[in-house]
């Protein structure tokens, strides 16, 4: 009886590993055919001239004008303050602040933000009841924060008012909030 199960079970783990050797073909051969069909669609996506500007929605030049922002800010009672303004698509903002001081907290600030073409200016509007700021547009990545009545500050001072966006800094240093 032992001698028969033996025989059995060698026999039964050959056709197991007989019908496994095919099955790895099969599926080989699967693979290989819809890597065949891949290969062939792209090749005929990419042949093809498609004009897609009937699919473009006009975008608002406010909507087009995003991106992070860093700069290092004056401050009168402390070395200075780390600034991150996050300008989004649907025109919402995040500016987040840090006094550059041992364990200082981090201050958050949302609100919307608009664009002004002629001025070449962003206004923040936050939610609460903080005072809303202004910035020049100098270029696509530098920010030139105004005063208070919106007005241009002076040149020695606008230089250190300044917000660059992370693309367009030749610095690799990243603001860590």
């Amino acid at each position: 009886m032992q001698t028969l199960k033996k025989h059995f079970k060698k026999s039964l783990a050959l056709i197991f590993i007989s019908t496994l050797i095919p099955a790895q073909l099969i599926a080989a051969a699967t693979d290989l055919t819809a890597q065949d069909n891949y290969l062939k669609a792209r090749i005929k996506s990419l042949e093809q001239n498609t004009d897609h500007a009937n699919h473009l929605q006009p975008v608002e030049k406010s909507q087009e004008f995003h991106g992070v922002f860093y700069g290092f800010l004056p401050c009168k009672n402390c070395n200075g303050i780390k600034a991150t303004l996050s300008l989004k698509q649907n025109n919402l903002y995040l500016l987040v602040t840090q006094p550059a001081q041992e364990s200082s907290k981090e201050l958050y600030e949302k609100g919307k933000y608009t664009w002004d073409d002629e001025k070449h200016n962003v206004t923040l509007t936050p939610r609460n009841d903080a005072s809303i700021k202004q910035y020049y547009i100098k270029d696509e990545g530098t920010l030139i924060q105004l005063n208070d009545d919106g007005t241009s500050m002076k040149p020695d001072q606008a230089s250190n008012y300044t917000l660059r966006r992370s693309d367009s800094a030749k610095t690799r240093e990243v603001h860590i909030h």
